[in-house]
């Protein structure tokens, strides 16, 4: 699988975020937020700075979902990511 141009494959990470006051929220209790955490899978031809396995915080509604080999991954532009950890 060899993404094309600034496209990006990834795979979300489910994470527990804890509030200021100490409550746990899990990952359907964070689906209101904006930014989702992933693990790049493969980035595209075209795309310089993120790299295979570098975990980033992208905007979620900017992706699309595609099962590749029965295997579902998110597709995102190199724009859509936010942080790169």
């Amino acid at each position: 699988m060899q993404p094309i141009g600034k496209y990006i494959v990834i795979t979300d990470i489910d994470e527990e975020v804890k509030t200021s006051s100490g409550l746990l929220l899990s990952g359907k209790d964070t689906d209101g937020f904006r930014y989702k955490k992933a693990v790049v899978v493969k980035p595209g031809s075209d795309v310089d700075v993120i790299k295979e396995g570098d975990e980033i915080h992208y905007d979620k509604s900017r992706s699309f979902k595609m099962m590749i080999n029965d295997v579902q991954y998110s597709i995102i532009q190199e724009r859509d990511v936010v942080v790169v950890l």
